[in-house]
């Protein structure tokens, strides 16, 4: 409208241009609810279509006429019928068909206001088309032909692997194929059949997702399927809260990507902190990747070791599977602890959430005992038999065979030395992983990841900014939390080659952050890094001190200033070793 008004020439022409574009639009939802989106998408494009019309009345017939045409009102473009939704539910569906009439009068009663009159609408002639059908296992096509006028975009539930119902996880392998993947949020049964809607023609579509489509392992399948099609990110949303109005309704933490196949112009990267835009704009970036990040097209997937030499490898720790009866709870310490045959072989347990909070808890570790010597023991016994039952009564055959050894963990992967523990779960509030050195004597349990750590190395690079980014951007979520695994962030840590002066500068920078912390000794790791007390000065000095180290071994010319400027470089040398790795093993198949 700007444009076609600012020329000094030819205005007519170019507003007549936007006024037919306006009406060959055709809008579909096809998870519209009760209309949210299609109702405001069409009061805007009616809003513009006025807005046309008023300026095409102004050049012809002067500032504020009322006349257009001899018969203006029936030359309006923007119409009902242009616009559809599909809505698995009869009643929002038959409320959406209701609500566009509503916004259809009111959209007239603007034109009446500008023009003195608006069009009859009875008996009615023209209405959206609502359709209640299960959007996920329905072709699209027979709804709306596809075309290159066609936008699509909507508001898909989110539902995990662990939330979505037997019938939803079907819809999901009907809508994916042979690709579908066990990791995959429901929302992206609605990825699949836009790919599959539009096939080769240039169309346009967006949706409102859970931020799970650009985290973890999924990454690979969704987003390779979109760009494999041809499609590119035209803008993106990057994470924000959206809370529910409804009571009790809980926060979800969404992002909002819009596709393109083939037009020109840069993509537009919008950023949030605290739910609160930074850049409302947008800022014009050279692309988008799957990570939502302005960095190289590279899908993360899971490794089974290190993609760097230079990382060590790390485990999960140890899983019980004992319901309750080899672990020690604070109120059954003495009781057990007095029982001289169970209290020596009590030892500290410890998860991500005993780690980051000091949280006393303990298990019976009977590694390297005798079964029969422990069941001398009444309380011993007792716990062991219940455990035996359990794991007898499993549907698991790898359950069911722990029964032999009702006394042991069911999985055992204890560090015999020193050992870093990397809690599961990091709070996305802190600004850098809450990681912690332990003794051989400290039972890690399945929730927190370990691996011995001689020199300090790892614990440096996992303490630093330039691992919480990498974390953050390529590691799933536990509801907003990032969620630590070494299949896919540790292992796809693009740590390049560490000369041995850099280690050791890395070394004893994390030795610095270790003494600060002992300058408080009682207080938790949750304190030392509490966002809301805010960390010591001297935690805080160390921990940058730390970062500017790490940040020049990752290939940064000085201490990166903004979590942006690491992904960039993350992904830069992730593409790197990647290509590395590949041309090494081409190198290998042809000798």
């Amino acid at each position: 409208m700007k444009h076609a008004l600012a020329l000094k020439k030819g205005n007519e022409q170019a507003l007549n241009r936007l006024w037919t574009k306006l009406g060959e639009i055709r809008y579909m939802d096809p998870a519209c609810g009760c209309g949210n989106f299609i109702i405001v998408a069409y009061r805007e494009l009616r809003d513009l279509e006025l807005q046309t019309m008023g300026a095409l009345a102004d050049l012809r017939a002067g500032e504020d006429s009322q006349t257009l045409d001899a018969d203006w009102t029936s030359l309006l473009k923007v119409t009902l019928d242009h616009f559809y939704g599909i809505e698995i539910d009869e009643w929002p569906a038959r409320i959406a068909e209701t609500a566009m009439f509503l916004i259809d009068r009111q959209c007239d009663l603007k034109l009446k206001e500008r023009f003195g009159a608006a069009p009859q609408r009875l008996p009615i002639q023209r209405e959206a088309t609502i359709v209640v059908d299960n959007a996920v296992r329905l072709s699209w096509t027979e709804i709306l032909a596809p075309s290159s006028n066609v936008i699509v975009a909507g508001n898909p539930p989110f539902l995990g692997p662990k939330e979505r119902s037997a019938r939803q996880t079907q819809d999901l392998r009907l809508a994916w194929g042979t690709m579908y993947d066990g990791f995959l949020d429901y929302v992206s049964g609605w990825y699949a059949r836009g790919i599959e809607y539009f096939g080769t023609i240039e169309g346009r579509w967006a949706f409102v997702s859970t931020n799970s489509i650009s985290q973890g392992q999924a990454v690979p399948t969704l987003w390779g399927a979109v760009f494999n099609a041809g499609w590119r990110m035209s803008f993106a949303h990057r994470t924000f809260p959206w809370t529910s109005e409804a009571s009790g309704g809980a926060a979800v933490h969404c992002v909002i990507v819009g596709f393109t196949r083939g037009r020109t112009g840069k993509p537009r990267l919008f950023e949030y902190v605290a739910g609160i835009p930074i850049n409302p704009g947008g800022t014009q970036v050279a692309r988008i990747n799957a990570y939502l990040v302005d960095g190289p097209n590279v899908l993360v997937t899971k490794r089974m070791r290190p993609l760097s030499p230079d990382l060590p490898e790390v485990v999960a720790g140890s899983k019980a599977v004992d319901w309750g009866y080899l672990t020690v709870e604070p109120d059954e310490f003495e009781e057990i602890s007095q029982d001289p045959i169970a209290s020596r072989y009590l030892r500290p347990y410890k998860g991500g959430d005993e780690l980051i909070n000091d949280r006393d808890r303990w298990c019976l570790w009977f590694v390297g005992a005798a079964l029969h010597e422990l069941e001398r023991s009444a309380l011993i016994r007792e716990r062991i038999s219940k455990v035996r039952a359990k794991r007898l009564a499993s549907t698991k055959p790898a359950t069911r065979q722990g029964a032999d050894t009702p006394h042991l963990f069911e999985e055992r992967r204890q560090p015999e030395v020193a050992y870093v523990g990397i809690p599961q779960t990091f709070a996305e509030s802190r600004r850098y992983a809450t990681v912690s050195h332990l003794s051989p004597e400290v039972i890690a349990s399945i929730k927190l990841f370990t691996s011995p750590d001689p020199d300090g190395f790892l614990f440096s690079i996992v303490s630093s900014s330039m691992f919480i980014a990498w974390q953050k951007t390529v590691g799933g979520r536990m509801k907003s939390d990032p969620s630590f695994t070494n299949t896919i962030v540790w292992n796809t840590l693009p740590m390049p080659p560490v000369a041995q002066s850099k280690r050791e500068a890395m070394v004893a920078a994390g030795k610095v952050v270790l003494v600060a912390r002992s300058r408080s000794a009682h207080k938790s790791l949750a304190e030392h890094y509490d966002p809301a007390a805010s960390m010591s000065s001297e935690l805080l000095e160390a921990h940058e001190r730390l970062d500017e180290v790490v940040d020049r071994a990752f290939g940064a010319r000085e201490m990166c200033s903004t979590e942006e400027q690491r992904q960039k470089i993350l992904f830069k040398r992730y593409e790197e070793l990647l290509s590395e790795l590949i041309e090494t093993g081409r190198k290998r198949s042809h000798r």
